[in-house]
């Protein structure tokens, strides 16, 4: 079968051919229709993601597809489901195995790049707004990197829960992208003498902030969050993490609270479970429809990438196999 392999950390991924993979137990190996670009499968080449895996190894993270066959101790599937799966690499060939548990049921309205593009992206936003800030209507939520794969899928939620959602993103065609997504207000971080602080405290200031991008943004955002604001850290897209002065956290009652979704696989599945459970039924309802920019074939995947590492994306990038 063809793959697109790394085979060490900063080098670039070509597309070999490789044998075909068999399910073990507990597992089971899709053909893959289609697989999601992700921020993290760039750390993950450069051996900075949170979890390294040590090439070789074949890239992508999340992918969707049909079941073909099945490993010892399976029940939840047969082959011929139609599955999402968070694999963690792997997704960027023509066939993937991964674990049985991390596989979710597709709903059948669902096509398969919406599937590939959905369970990252909107299970983190969810599980941080819903789980781990206690959003609530009516509330000010910021998106930081509003345009972006994880970043939209929070504006779109927040609207979705009730939220008065501020998306700040740079330039005027991506804001378009987050104001289609429900976006009240729309700031250009990339306008001339930007001041983000200045521009939330005339907004009446923020309840929630989700920072997918880190510095130079978050510093200034942290500084225009009412007492008891909540700062989501999902990630670091500009670079820096950001490093708040804990005396404005004491003196206003902040609290910043990290989000790794994929951890919940192994300390609390049962979160996730629930999460994406509510989050189809969102899409079954026609509440949530994938932002998808560019969808490419194989052949052209390190494009993809290329894309997703100079910005020149909205929401998400699909590979169909």
């Amino acid at each position: 079968m063809r793959a697109f392999r790394l085979a060490a950390y900063e080098s670039t991924p070509q597309l070999q051919q490789v044998e075909m993979p068999a399910p073990g137990p507990d597992e089971l190996r899709i053909r893959v229709a289609a697989c999601g670009l992700n921020f993290a499968d760039l750390l993950m080449m450069q051996g900075k993601y949170q979890e390294k895996v040590a090439p070789p190894y074949t890239v992508g993270m999340e992918l969707a597809g049909t079941v073909d066959a099945i490993g010892d101790g399976v029940s939840t599937f047969k082959p011929g489901d139609r599955v999402a799966a968070f694999t963690g690499q792997g997704g960027l060939a023509e066939y993937a195995v991964c674990r049985a548990e991390m596989c979710a049921t597709m709903p059948a309205s669902m096509p398969f790049p919406d599937a590939a593009a959905f369970l990252v992206a909107y299970g983190t936003s969810h599980l941080a707004l819903a789980h781990r800030a206690n959003l609530q209507p009516d509330e000010t939520l910021v998106v930081l990197g509003a345009a972006g794969g994880v970043g939209l899928t929070a504006v779109e939620i927040g609207a979705r829960m009730g939220a008065r959602v501020v998306a700040v993103a740079r330039g005027a065609d991506k804001l378009a992208v987050t104001e289609r997504a429900g976006a009240e207000v729309c700031l250009d971080s990339g306008a001339d003498g930007f001041d983000l602080r200045a521009e939330l405290k005339a907004l009446g200031g923020a309840h929630v902030i989700y920072d997918a991008i880190g510095e130079p943004l978050a510093t200034p955002a942290m500084r225009a969050l009412h007492p008891e604001g909540r700062f989501l850290a999902i990630g670091f897209a500009g670079g820096t993490p950001p490093a708040f002065p804990a005396n404005v956290l004491l003196v206003k009652n902040l609290s910043v609270i990290g989000l790794y979704w994929g951890a919940y696989l192994r300390f609390a599945p049962q979160v996730m479970t629930g999460s994406i459970a509510t989050l189809f039924g969102w899409y079954n309802s026609g509440s949530l429809r994938p932002h998808i920019s560019h969808t490419l074939p194989l052949e052209q995947a390190a494009d993809g990438l290329e894309l997703l590492r100079s910005r020149r994306s909205t929401g998400k990038i699909v590979i169909t196999i």
